[in-house]
């Protein structure tokens, strides 16, 4: 384990190309003509010359304003304006007009709202389900503060994939997002599991490393996480948007997300994706397609 990495330069297994190319290009003019907002670029995304030239994008609802203040996020906070509930067509006209196979849908968190704005989330699964056959839907959704009944407006829209990111270990909650509770996240993800007694939608979790975390710790949250039957994990790097966030306690080492990533699977996770770059809405799409196919383990 390496010491801290504040005053020196990131290492060679962290490098980021600037987005660009025809299809980059394309998906970039469309997002703007229909007043549509992207995780992608609001969180400053390393992955998004590679998703978007690829044809895929994580579209971002409900403003571009958060309620909640995270000491590693990008997005802006303050008092959002009122929802636009003609977003989720106009969404949905994207992925068709994209001609996606597989989408994700998130949001900035919307505490004003005893609901937390699930409602916006279940017109938008819908809506893509009428336009846009046969693509697959992922919702990276916030925890709305483990209130199960806005989780269930959200669940009967049947989801491919249900996603809430954990982010941290529990000892730096209060620090890396300070609005958040661990507690609400695991509430988030447990019910997810038993609002859908049939097992129609996989669930899945991700986590930042370099925060200040032990390896030992992130370990435990896998655990925690294995417990809750989350079928899929993410495990990526955290990288300092500004000078104005959180700053990077160390870099880990491709080895070290190798060793990650093969815990995970030897604790249960039915897939596993850690790499420096890895974020939540990364190869998203293989991973619903491939355990489409492949029938869960008896729990």
């Amino acid at each position: 384990m390496s010491t801290t990495t504040k005053s020196r330069r990131r290492p060679p297994w962290i490098r980021v190309r600037a987005p660009g190319g025809e299809t980059y290009e394309q998906i970039r003019k469309l997002m703007r003509s229909k007043a549509l907002n992207t995780v992608c670029e609001e969180a400053h995304c390393p992955n998004m010359g590679e998703c978007w030239g690829a044809g895929t994008a994580t579209f971002l609802m409900m403003g571009d304003t958060c309620t909640r203040s995270c000491g590693f996020c990008d997005i802006k906070t303050g008092r959002p304006g009122a929802l636009d509930w003609q977003e989720p067509n106009r969404v949905a006209e994207a992925v068709r007009c994209m001609n996606l196979r597989h989408v994700v849908i998130t949001s900035v968190n919307r505490d004003e709202r005893k609901d937390g704005g699930a409602p916006i989330f279940a017109m938008v699964i819908r809506r893509i389900r009428q336009v846009q056959p046969g693509c697959t839907i992922e919702v990276l959704i916030p925890d709305f503060k483990g209130k199960i009944e806005a989780l269930r407006v959200v669940m009967e829209a049947q989801p491919d994939v249900l996603n809430h990111n954990v982010e941290t270990v529990p000892r730096l909650f209060r620090k890396v997002q300070p609005q958040d509770r661990y507690e609400w996240a695991l509430a988030t993800l447990g019910n997810a599991k038993k609002l859908d007694p049939d097992g129609m939608v996989l669930t899945k979790s991700g986590i930042m490393v370099g925060l200040g975390e032990t390896f030992e710790e992130v370990v435990e949250v896998m655990r925690d996480l294995v417990g809750l039957r989350v079928d899929i994990l993410t495990v990526g790097q955290y990288l300092q948007p500004s000078k104005q966030h959180l700053p990077i306690e160390r870099y880990y080492t491709p080895e070290e997300f190798d060793a990650l990533k093969r815990l995970g699977l030897e604790m249960g996770f039915r897939w596993v994706e850690s790499g420096p770059l890895v974020r939540s809405s990364y190869r998203a799409d293989e991973q619903v397609r491939a355990l489409a196919r492949r029938p869960a383990a008896a729990s």
